[in-house]
C-alpha cells in the first residue's frame, strides 16, 4: 500500500511538471483571445522564448539570464504578431501560422550558425545555469512520515523555482482580468469593440498589452522547457503544447481555473503515458509505444468533441477592429 501511494506521489508530481508549459501557454492565450485576437501563434512564441533562453543562460550562465532573454524574445514576437492583426487588421489565423513556421526554421538556422550543433540543439547547460530544483523546509525530514509528509516531500516539495511560480500566476491572472479595471476592459473590447471605443478606450492599446501580457507568459513558458525541464533547446521541443494548450482554453471557455483543470488532465495523461509504455496489458499484450505516445492527443480531441458542450469565444475573437468615423 505505502508503495502504491509513492507511486501515486510520483505520477501527481509528474503531472504539475508536464502541466507547468500548458498552463502557462494556456495563460497567454486566456490574455490574447479575451481581446479579441486568435492566436494560433502560442507554439512559435513559447519555441522562439526557449532557444532565447538556452542561449542566454548559455552565454552568461545564469538561469535568470535566459528568463530574461525567453521573455523578452516572446514579447517581441507578440508585438510583431499584435503589429500585423492589430495595426494593419490581418488575417489573425495566418499571422500565427507564420510565426510558427519562422520559429522552426529560425531557430535550427540560428543553432547550427551559432553553437555548429547537429540537429538544431543549443549545448547542454551545466546546474549553474539551470533552474534546478529546490527543496522546501522540512521537506527532508518529513519524507519519513507516512502520506502527509510523503506529499509533502514528494508532491509539493522539489520542484524548480518556475514551477512555484506559475502556481502562483493563476491565482493573479484570475485577479487581473475579473478584478481590474484593465480586465474589465480586455473582456469588453473581446465582445464588443465599438462600445469599447465609443467609451474613449483604445481598442488598439488594450490589444496590444494583452499580446504583451500573452508574450511574457509564453517567454516563461519557453524558459521553463529549455532551462529548467531540460538542460538544453532541442528541436521543436515544444512538441505540439501550444495548440494543446488551445485545447485546454477551448476545454475551460475561456477561464483560467477550468483551463487550468483541462492543462492539468492533459499532462496526467501524458505523464501516465510515460509509465504505461512496456506494459503488458490482459488480453491485450505490449501495447505500441506510438499508440501511448498517442495519449494526450487522443484525450483532447475526444473531451473537445464530445465532452466540452457549448463553448463560446469572445464574439470579437478573430475579428479586427475598424474605428467608424
Amino acid at each position: 500500500m505505502e508503495d502504491q501511494f509513492a507511486q501515486l506521489v510520483s505520477l501527481l508530481a509528474s503531472t504539475v511538471r508536464l502541466a507547468v508549459p500548458l498552463v502557462l501557454a494556456a495563460l497567454a492565450g486566456l490574455f490574447a483571445e479575451r481581446s479579441g485576437v486568435v492566436d494560433i501563434g502560442l507554439e512559435g512564441k513559447m519555441l522562439l522564448a526557449a532557444f532565447a533562453a538556452a542561449c542566454g543562460a548559455h552565454f552568461l550562465q545564469s538561469p535568470l539570464a535566459g528568463l530574461a532573454a525567453g521573455i523578452a524574445v516572446a514579447c517581441l514576437f507578440a508585438l510583431v504578431h499584435a503589429f500585423a492583426c492589430v495595426t494593419h487588421r490581418g488575417n489573425q489565423v495566418v499571422a500565427g501560422m507564420a510565426i510558427n513556421v519562422l520559429a522552426a526554421g529560425l531557430t535550427l538556422v540560428l543553432a547550427f550558425a551559432w553553437f555548429d550543433e547537429s540537429g538544431g540543439s543549443t549545448p547542454a547547460l551545466p546546474d549553474g545555469a539551470r533552474f534546478r530544483p529546490v527543496a522546501l523546509p522540512f521537506a527532508a525530514d518529513l519524507a519519513g512520515v507516512p502520506y502527509l509528509g510523503r506529499v509533502y516531500a514528494g508532491l509539493v516539495s522539489g520542484h524548480n523555482a518556475l514551477v512555484y511560480l506559475t502556481v502562483a500566476l493563476i491565482p493573479v491572472v484570475w485577479f487581473v482580468v475579473f478584478r481590474t479595471r484593465f480586465g474589465l476592459r480586455l473582456r469588453a473590447v473581446g465582445e464588443n469593440p465599438h462600445a469599447v471605443d465609443t467609451a474613449g478606450i483604445s481598442v488598439a492599446w488594450l490589444r496590444y498589452r494583452a499580446m504583451l501580457a500573452c508574450g511574457a507568459l509564453c517567454g516563461i513558458a519557453g524558459t521553463y522547457l529549455a532551462v529548467a525541464q531540460s538542460a538544453a533547446f532541442q528541436r521543436e521541443m515544444t512538441a505540439g503544447r501550444g495548440f494543446l494548450a488551445l485545447a485546454a482554453l477551448i476545454f475551460g471557455k475561456w477561464m483560467p481555473v477550468p483551463t487550468v483543470l483541462a492543462c492539468l488532465l492533459f499532462a496526467f495523461a501524458d505523464a501516465a503515458q510515460g509509465r504505461l509504455q512496456g506494459v503488458s496489458l490482459p488480453g491485450i499484450g505490449v501495447v505500441p509505444v506510438q499508440a501511448i505516445q498517442a495519449l494526450p492527443y487522443v484525450l483532447t480531441v475526444l473531451l473537445l468533441a464530445g465532452f466540452v458542450g457549448k463553448a463560446v469565444a469572445p464574439k470579437a475573437s478573430g475579428l479586427a477592429y475598424v474605428k467608424e468615423k
